[in-house]
């Protein structure tokens, strides 16, 4: 078989606008995702169970359920209780909320990795506890986390896939529909997946240059 480059060329643009979508759509992700993790993380670390045990139910039932019935809750359940989202804001939603929980037991566990005798030394000096945690626990326990959460952003990305199921033209449903007016499946799939893993790629190597930082600023 041979591939039709005329085709390929022809409709690289409309692939790549799809990829920039799903680049948009990973990014407001990641943000959000990133807050709500280290927000849950320091909820399940506290000690008020007010606090603690909502944290650790929101872990729990995001890790336990699939990303696309979270996704199909927030963007066709959400709106019979009269918060109507747009598709982007549905697939960031439901991203942002799904790998804020991943994010958020990366987080706790890099914290916890960190000495006791860190902040127990802190304290003795004066510092409160949440002064402590922002001067003396997180910086160290970031240098630690920042693979597992680069690894977590990468799969972002590729979980932007789902949100093609919610009407949101993205990478995957730009090639879908390309393919019913060219007819051409391997070629627009190939670029789709080619496209992806630029994104992907990329993505990592930007975050190999931060931990090499964050590395040699520990030094």
């Amino acid at each position: 078989m041979v591939l039709d480059w005329s085709v390929i060329i022809h409709y690289f643009p409309f692939l790549l606008k799809g990829a920039l979508l799903t680049l948009q759509i990973s990014l407001f992700s990641l943000l959000f995702g990133l807050i709500i993790g280290l927000v849950a993380a320091l909820c399940v670390l506290s000690k008020n169970r007010l606090l603690r045990w909502p944290a650790r139910f929101y872990v729990w039932l995001i890790r336990s359920t699939p990303l696309l019935v979270q996704l199909f809750i927030i963007y066709f359940g959400l709106p019979q209780f009269g918060l109507d989202l747009s598709p982007f804001w549905s697939g960031v939603l439901a991203l942002a909320l799904n790998t804020g929980a991943y994010n958020a037991e990366t987080i706790r566990a890099g914290i916890l990795s960190v000495p006791s005798g860190q902040s127990e030394a802190a304290r003795s000096l004066g510092m409160g506890a949440s002064l402590c945690m922002r001067r003396i626990i997180l910086p160290q326990a970031l240098r630690l986390i920042i693979p597992p959460l680069g690894n977590n952003f990468v799969i972002l990305i590729k979980d932007t896939s789902l949100v093609s199921t919610i009407t949101l033209v993205e990478l995957t449903l730009t090639a879908q529909r390309l393919i019913g007016s060219t007819y051409k499946p391997f070629e627009m799939y190939l670029m789709a997946a080619l496209l992806y893993a630029v994104l992907t790629t990329g993505a990592a190597l930007l975050l190999r240059q931060v931990e090499r930082r964050m590395t040699w600023g520990a030094v």
